[in-house]
């Protein structure tokens, strides 16, 4: 089989920062230093997902193919349900590319990566994670959100940036993290306990996959060590000696299955050409991976850095806000009716409007109808449009209202009218933002998101956000 490796990639880091001293604060025990990365309350794993691959097959020269979407979660939004499918429709992708979850556990990466390397194509490998814990406890203060996508092909559409020269894996059943079906909370045994059962696993696996790349520790540039048991992680980090690199925790905190994903785009935003780094994953098990990246590299934009992300974080929230976004705080809703379920046919008639913020143009005057219509609002011709995506086409606030009456978890809800670059208008609820700080004039961009949840769906749509500096 020919050689395949990473041809593209992606990260979205949420806006939102949680101080954790602010639990101490709030509650007298847990927090602690650094920061965690908070999926607002319209975020979740699938909007991660779509963000993260956005950003990837926006990165480099921007003209990327996908042959095959790959979404792995611990904490999927849908049960009985293909989430990947939403994404590949927020991507506007062919109905002839396949869509897929690989869920379950942190250790579904493992398979994802394994599909994406295996299976001919350019596979989109999606990693997307959302990871909480009671108030107070570990899991809480330590997790994180984030979402991390890969393009992996064989180099025949784009070049090879970086790719494996030899992995190991070392497999033991324990029960170090475990969550039963239904349950809000992961259980974790006794930390020693973890550590003991880790160690010996990581070392056996960092000795075959050196061996397997016929290198030795001194040829390695860098060492990542990521998992869920953080007493474990620091053991094996052991290994890596000054060769350690940062593991985002006390930025972002821990984003579970999308952890290693993001500290391994961290490392290709820095990278050099011919640098071997040692990527060491701890999930019910251990895999120690030996990449090596090419001269492609050095000539590989990202779209968006791990670091620009974490740079324009906002760690304003407060941890009242942080326990109502994840359903742990019920507040008094507003005076209004509750929203209605979506509706499943029209949702599936309207896909491309619904999922991709796809318009249509008038061929004859070049008027953009957001959504799309059949007649055109400047000559009235008649089924003469093409479609265009609007998703990816930046635009200005033309006016805006604060509303502190409409239904919505993180009141008050800001409606803008916005003027999209080249022509076309369309009325949006924004995000990510203050209230007292928007104007017209700003500048936005759409971002995926999901507007709310009745009787057990997902009603997902568009949003505009802040264009990012």
């Amino acid at each position: 089989m020919a050689e395949r490796g990473i041809i593209g990639y992606g990260t979205y880091v949420p806006y939102w920062r949680l101080d954790r001293s602010r639990i101490t604060a709030a509650m007298g025990a847990g927090g602690g230093r650094g920061h965690r990365a908070v999926a607002s309350y319209d975020e979740d794993t699938t909007t991660l997902g779509v963000e993260a691959a956005r950003n990837c097959l926006r990165g480099g020269s921007g003209d990327a193919s996908v042959d095959r979407v790959i979404f792995s979660t611990s904490n999927p939004a849908y049960l009985d349900k293909t989430n990947a499918t939403a994404i590949h429709a927020a991507l506007n992708l062919p109905s002839s590319v396949t869509a897929l979850d690989l869920n379950g556990a942190p250790r579904s990466i493992e398979a994802a990566l394994g599909l994406a390397l295996n299976a001919p194509g350019d596979n989109l490998m999606v990693l997307s994670d959302i990871r909480t814990g009671r108030p107070t406890s570990g899991d809480e203060a330590s997790g994180g959100d984030g979402a991390a996508a890969f393009l992996i092909g064989d180099g025949s559409s784009s070049p090879i940036i970086a790719h494996e020269l030899g992995s190991a894996t070392e497999v033991a059943e324990f029960l170090d993290r475990y969550r039963q079906p239904g349950d809000d909370f992961s259980r974790v045994w006794e930390e020693r306990f973890g550590e003991q059962a880790y160690l010996p696993l990581a070392q056996r696996a960092v000795e075959r996959a050196l061996a397997a790349a016929e290198l030795t520790i001194d040829d390695i540039d860098g060492v990542s060590v990521t998992g869920m048991h953080a007493r474990a992680a620091r053991g094996v980090s052991r290994l890596a000696g000054d060769k350690l690199v940062n593991d985002l925790t006390a930025q972002i905190g821990n984003a579970g299955g999308a952890q290693t994903g993001l500290v391994v785009a961290s490392i290709l935003d820095d990278a050099e050409p011919n640098q071997n780094y040692l990527i060491i994953r701890l999930a019910d098990g251990a895999t120690a991976t030996v990449m090596h990246t090419t001269d492609a590299i050095a000539d590989y934009e990202p779209f968006r850095t791990v670091g620009s992300q974490i740079e324009g974080g906002n760690d304003a929230l407060d941890y009242n806000q942080y326990l109502t976004w994840r359903g742990f705080l019920d507040r008094e809703p507003p005076r209004r009716p509750d929203p209605e379920r979506p509706g499943a046919p029209p949702a599936f008639r309207s896909e491309d409007w619904k999922y991709a913020l796809i318009g249509s143009r008038d061929r004859s005057s070049g008027a953009i109808h957001m959504p799309p219509m059949r007649v055109s609002m400047e000559g009235g011709a008649v089924d003469d449009m093409e479609p265009v995506r609007m998703a990816d086409i930046p635009a200005t606030i033309a006016t805006f209202t604060v509303d502190r009456l409409a239904f919505s978890l993180s009141p008050p809800m800001v409606a803008v009218v916005i003027d999209y670059d080249g022509g076309g208008r369309f009325q949006a609820e924004m995000t990510d933002v203050d209230p007292d700080e928007v104007r017209i004039g700003d500048r936005v961009e759409m971002t995926f998101r999901r507007l709310y949840t009745a009787e057990g769906i997902h009603n997902y749509f568009w949003k505009a956000r802040p264009a990012a500096a």
